[in-house]
């Protein structure tokens, strides 16, 4: 595990858009399915990385508390399976069930999209507006594994509480860290 800092896309930018299998329904779902009517997360997460682990509960509470308030979201993975092969498409399934992701869980095989919005590291966050432009990018909270914090997702949540007050998105925006995404060879 490498501890990777996000890279912060530019603020400004288009959600760049996608077609994905969610894992949990089978389905294909682009970012037009998932978008929600105010705003919408898209994040990078997987199976195995204990920073992700760390957060899970937060991410299924963050969403039950915002997808009321029209706030879409997506989770994707997109780390190469065939040297981690506990983030295939079925673990993948399972973990969604577990924890119960309220949001699809998507699998970029092809890692096109992962490298679209120049993700880094997993977790990594991802706030777009209703005009699908990118007004937040970067950590959840400032919570690590071990670090004694509690997650609690404040710097999500207050961008999206500022979002939705239309209220200016708090400059200061720190990186996510996380594990590296596994790239194929």
């Amino acid at each position: 595990m490498a501890l990777t800092q996000s890279n912060m896309l530019a603020l400004g930018t288009k959600a760049p858009t996608f077609c994905l299998p969610d894992t949990v329904s089978g389905k294909d779902l682009c970012f037009g399915d998932v978008r929600g009517e105010k705003g919408t997360v898209v994040m990078f997460i997987c199976n195995h990385c204990p920073y992700v682990i760390h957060v899970n509960d937060e991410l299924v509470r963050l969403a039950n508390d915002y997808l009321p308030k029209g706030i879409g979201f997506a989770a994707i993975s997109s780390n190469d399976v065939v040297q981690y092969p506990q983030d295939g498409p079925d673990k993948m399934r399972q973990r969604a069930l577990e924890l119960g992701y309220p949001f699809p869980y998507l699998f970029d095989e092809t890692q096109a999209v992962a490298r679209a919005y120049d993700a880094a590291c997993t977790p990594d966050f991802y706030l777009f507006d209703d005009q699908d432009k990118l007004v937040y990018r970067g950590r959840l909270d400032a919570s690590r594994p071990g670090s004694d914090l509690p997650v609690t997702g404040a710097d999500l949540r207050a961008a999206l509480d500022a979002l939705l007050e239309r209220r200016p998105i708090p400059e200061t925006q720190y990186p996510s860290m996380g594990c590296n995404i596994k790239w194929k060879q």
